[in-house]
Formats: C-alpha cells, structure tokens, sequence
C-alpha cells in the first residue's frame, strides 16, 4: 500500500528538511493557531465546570413559593391583605400537580433571614432555625461531615433533635469537640445534635450557621400550629418549571381569594431559570471559541500552503524530472498533499501539547481561588473534532499548490534554468 511506501515518506522527510528553519517559521502559525484553540476550548470548559460546581447539591429544576401580601383588591378583600399559607397547602399541591417530583414543606423561627439565639454551656451563636421535612435534602444537599441527617423517625416521633452547620459548632464548641449527642438551647427548648454539616462551595440557599430541626418537633416546641413559611420543590425532569409555577399559583390563588392577575401575593423563586441561563452562557461561550479557533487555526494552514507554492516553484525542475522518468499527475499531487498533511500535524500536536501544559498551569492557579473555574481541560471530543478539522484544512488548503505542480509541464521545466 502506497501509505507505507517508505521511498515516498523518506523524500517527503527530506524535501521539509533541506530548508529546517523555513519549515519551522512556517509551523508557527499552526502551532500558536492550535494553541489559542485549545485555550479557548478549555477555558469555556473551565468555566462550564466550575458553574457545574457551584450548582452542585442543588436541584437545577427546583422552585420556591411562600406567600406575601396582595396588590390587588379582589372579592371584598382590600390590598396589602397578608398571606398565610397552611401545611394543608403542600398535601394539596402535590395532590392536584403531578409534575412535582419532590415537595418540602418548610418554615423558619423568626421572619425570613432573621437570625435566633443558640445557646450551649454560657456560648451563643446567631443562627438561622428551620423546621424541615427529609425532603428538603433532595433540593438542597447537606455535605455531612459528621452524623446524619433528619429522617421520618424523627419527624413521626417529633424527637428533639437538630442538624447544626459547622459554624455553629465553632461558636458552640470548643475544638476538636465532638457535638453529636450534645444539647444546645433555642428559645429555652433542648435539642440533641445528631449531625454536623459542611456548607458547600456553591449556591447556598440556608446558610453557613443553620440549625435543622423536624418539622413536626418544630410546631410542638414553638407553637406554630399548622403555618408553613413556604416550600420547596423539585419538579420533574422532563417538565418545564415555569409551568408547574403557575399551577401551584393558579391552585393557592383560588384558595386564598386572590385576584387571578396579582403578582405580588404569592413570591417564587425559579431556580432552572438561573441555571438554563448559565448553561445557555456557556454553550455560546463555547461556540464563540471554537468558531474564533478555527479561524485562527485556517490561518496557520494557510501560511502553510503559501510556503508549499515557494517550494513547489523552486523544485519545477525536480518534478520535471520525476514526471519525464514516469511520475503520474496523481502521484506528484500526493506527495505535496502529504507534505501539507505532515507539516500541519506535527505542528497541532506540538500547539497541543503545549496548550495542555498551559492548561494544567492555568487550572492549579484558579483551584485555590472562589472563581467558578474548575478543571479547564479539552475533552477527547473536542480534540478529536479540531484535529480532524486541521487534517481537513491542510488537504483543503494543500490542493492548491498540489495542482499547481501537476500542471508543471516536463519539457518546459527540464528547459528552465
């Protein structure tokens, strides 16, 4: 097979080493066409992971709903008419949308973001204190680091028992101090830690120094009845967020008389919006990169076919020869385009191994910092795609002085001088 000819690969080897540093200034364009590509490629993953990251633990198809005051008078009710939502609310909802996958009732000591007093042994920490459902792990995933975390015993038996961030630890504490099976205090009620969890670097939607109680524990010992503070939900995957929020509105609407067209009654909170934002970000970011590289790239591999017209014109009486001993138009169009296709991918894979190194380099740099900027590697994929693309381009490109030397009559360049 004509592939293997090794007469054929030592004069292609030979004709780019009679001229070493034309054909080296020559692969530049490639190599740095290759290495602008790769570190674009890898910087728009880098980025694409790190937003992976800070999503993580989070449910991207999540939404929130709690309840607010009306901006519409409707049915004799005037505006400003405050809101409660009942725990009733959740069975119902998760009864009449069967496109929710996860529904978690919740509510918190004090109003939204208002901070409660812990107390431990004569120490005290600011904390945010919630009453949850298991459930609530499903959406926002709690990195335990010591313990567990709620489960239905707890909340059938309504134990007193709580889940503390590891801030409140520290404020609770001393070092190196087990806090599991430790009391502390809220609002003179004991409850016995039973887990310890590490906030994760990412979205953190209850806070660095939170404690977790059962919902249930939480109606006995603060008296709230059957108020709920609002819920979290996780639809289904194959079902579009906005349309499961307008349900549940239409649905508490109707209950709490208030008018179809308020905005402002019921507040929500569509996370998949943020999260689709983001992804739609990053896949143009991508396709920005990848276009802009393959520009570059076309641009290295045009110097390239430019130098093989010079070296075509320089050995006119070479291939006069070769054609006059017998050289078919088929086989002198190879060995150019083959020259073409040799030049172009050894300079992509040294633009590619350098582009790596920078990109390992880059990626130890950003670990230690808070930028969403994660492991901005090229997949095989991406590599695989851009390295075919560069073979398509030089034989694309390398047909153009290929021709030229086919067209190379043999008496007119055994003539020239």
């Amino acid at each position: 097979m004509w592939i293997f000819d090794r007469d054929l690969w030592s004069e292609i080897f030979n004709t780019l080493g009679k001229n070493m540093l034309r054909t080296i200034l020559t692969m530049l364009g490639v190599i740095f066409a290759m290495i602008i590509l790769m570190l674009l490629l890898g910087s728009a993953n880098g980025m694409s992971n790190g937003f992976d990251k800070l999503f993580a633990g989070t449910a991207s198809n999540s939404l929130f709903v709690w309840s607010q005051r009306t901006s519409e008078p409707y049915k004799g009710f005037e505006r400003g008419r405050r809101i409660s939502f009942k725990l009733e609310d959740a069975g119902i909802i998760k009864k009449q949308v069967s496109e929710i996958e996860v529904l978690a009732p919740r509510i918190e000591l004090g109003s939204h973001r208002n901070v409660v007093t812990v107390y431990r042994k004569g120490r005290k920490s600011g904390s945010s204190v919630y009453g949850d459902y298991p459930e609530i792990d499903n959406i926002t995933k709690k990195k335990l680091i010591a313990g567990r975390f709620l489960n239905n015993n707890d909340i059938e038996s309504s134990k007193k028992v709580c889940v503390i961030g590891e801030e409140t630890v520290k404020f609770l504490f001393d070092k190196g101090e087990s806090a599991i099976g430790e009391d502390i205090r809220i609002n003179g009620v004991f409850f016995t830690v039973v887990g310890v969890y590490k906030p994760n670097n990412n979205i953190n939607i209850d806070g660095k120094n939170a404690v977790f109680i059962p919902f249930t524990t939480f109606q006995k010992a603060f008296n709230s009845g059957d108020r709920l503070g609002w819920m979290a939900i996780a639809v289904k995957e194959d079902v579009k967020v906005p349309v499961v929020e307008e349900k549940i509105k239409k649905i508490l609407k109707a209950k709490y008389d208030i008018h179809p067209n308020d905005p402002r009654a019921i507040g929500s909170f569509d996370m998949s919006e943020i999260f689709n934002n983001i992804s739609s970000f990053t896949m143009v970011l991508k396709g920005v990169s990848f276009f802009v590289g393959i520009f570059t790239l076309l641009a290295g591999v045009i110097a390239i076919s430019n130098i093989l017209l010079i070296t075509v014109k320089e050995r006119t009486k070479e291939i006069g020869v070769r054609r006059a001993l017998g050289a078919t138009p088929r086989i002198v169009k190879r060995q150019i385009l083959l020259e073409a296709i040799v030049l172009t991918t050894f300079a992509g894979l040294i633009g590619f191994a350098i582009s790596v190194g920078a990109l390992v380099g880059i990626g130890a740099l950003a670990e230690g910092s808070e930028a969403p900027f994660v492991n901005p590697m090229v997949s095989i994929v991406q590599f695989g795609a851009s390295f075919l693309l560069m073979i398509f381009l030089s034989v694309l490109i390398g047909l153009l002085p290929a021709n030229r030397a086919i067209k190379i009559k043999p008496i007119e360049a055994l003539r020239e001088e």
